[in-house]
């Protein structure tokens, strides 16, 4: 048994440090495959319009890239512009030996009983690699759907941008329009070498009693640049995420966004890491969260290690329910002179006079609190396609609207 596969069933049963705990007896394994054509003319309508909801468009057309994997099954993996190279993680790591070498360097497999299970049962994943100096000019599009219900999926994907390269990831998450239970555990690693750039949007669509597990950690190199869009609007059993951020090289740069709407029964803890550790590099953690009864805990923690190195938090909350719940812990871990970060948070409800203002200029109560609301979750996020923002404002718009 190799070292990783020892360390990982040490930790088979290992709780996580952060968020509600989950059994992972209660989830079953996946024992079907889904065999879906490369048109995909299988996916009914139904499952056309949720998946439409994370911006999943089920079409090749103007993507660099898509992926998209079914419970265990890879369903669809099509390259569609050179300089890219796109395929299931289990097949990356049969075809090239360093592959594997940049599996669990990142994310420790022995972090929790997620990263555990992660190794020991893996399902599959991404791997998605950008050759160096090239620019991809459109995005590359990843769906992870859960179509079983009451499955555990166990996910592991990796990213290589090469140096002076450039990548736009968007990756949708969700579930047969009939699945209401189910756990999703995903493993990520990002590798920016000097001089590249990735951004990666993830959009969250569960059901109100799935789990969702992401372990994700990102390696910086000299003058490379991460920015990090997460979206999370709908209900949803629990979240706990915690990406970590590596600025190693000079000048790096890393800006960690989120949107949050915590429902009735969700429990989401989400934040992130950014570890400022060379000269120069500049990060910043920005949240908006909105309760309307369920529990958010939104974390944040910069770390400057050397001298010359700029870091921003800003978490802010609004509780729109008597029930709801918004913590904010915001962190700074200065560990040398010469360092500048700062941070913000503010948790309230809305103020009477906003909606006074707004209903003296002809908007009844709940229209005032709706517009109020879209505005508070609006964060500009670099690089989406036009469908893809347009969705995001019809659902942040459907929100506002059933508060």
């Amino acid at each position: 048994m190799s070292e990783i596969k020892q360390k990982a069933e040490k930790a088979r049963d290992k709780k996580a440090l952060l968020g509600a705990d989950v059994n992972l007896k209660d989830f079953a394994r996946p024992k079907e495959s889904w065999d879906y054509d490369s048109e995909f003319q299988k996916f009914d309508n139904k499952e056309r319009d949720q998946l439409l909801r994370v911006g999943v468009e089920l079409t090749d057309v103007e993507h660099a890239a898509t992926f998209m994997q079914a419970d265990a099954s890879v369903v669809h993996c099509q390259v569609n512009m050179p300089g890219i190279e796109v395929l299931p993680v289990a097949e990356a790591i049969n075809r090239y030996d360093w592959v594997a070498d940049h599996l669990w360097r990142l994310v420790p497999v022995d972090t929790d009983k997620y990263t555990a299970q992660a190794e020991l049962e893996l399902d599959n994943g991404f791997f998605i690699r950008v050759q160096p100096g090239v620019q991809m000019t459109l995005p590359v599009e990843t769906c992870l759907y859960m179509r079983t219900h009451g499955l555990a999926q166990h996910i592991h994907n990796l990213i290589v941008v090469e140096p002076g390269a450039s990548l736009h990831v968007i990756t949708g998450c969700t579930v047969h329009p009939v699945v209401s239970t189910g756990l999703h555990i995903g493993v990520s690693e990002f590798y920016v070498r000097a001089g590249g750039r990735l951004t990666s949007t993830m959009i969250h669509n569960w059901a109100k009693d799935v789990h969702v597990r992401p372990r994700t950690a990102v390696l910086v190199e000299e003058a490379g640049r991460f920015i990090s869009n997460y979206i999370l609007l709908k209900p949803v059993g629990s979240v706990q995420t915690y990406p970590t951020v590596t600025l190693q090289g000079k000048g790096a740069v890393a800006r960690i966004n989120s949107i949050l709407v915590a429902h009735p029964g969700s429990e989401l803890d989400i934040g992130g890491k950014v570890i400022l550790d060379a000269p120069q590099t500049r990060a910043e953690i920005i949240s908006r969260s909105v309760t309307v009864g369920g529990v958010c805990v939104s974390r944040g923690h910069l770390i400057g290690m050397v001298p010359e190195v700029k870091a921003h938090l800003e978490c802010r909350g609004l509780i729109l329910s008597e029930n709801g719940v918004i913590y904010a812990v915001p962190e700074l871990e200065g560990r040398t002179a010469g360092v500048e970060m700062s941070h913000e948070a503010a948790v309230g409800r809305i103020a009477a006079e906003e909606i006074e203002y707004l209903m003296a200029r002809g908007m009844d109560e709940d229209q005032a609190v709706a517009a109020i609301v879209r505005g508070f979750l609006k964060v500009k996020i670099e690089g989406l396609p036009p469908g893809l923002e347009e969705e995001i404002d019809q659902t942040i718009r459907e929100t506002g609207h059933g508060l």
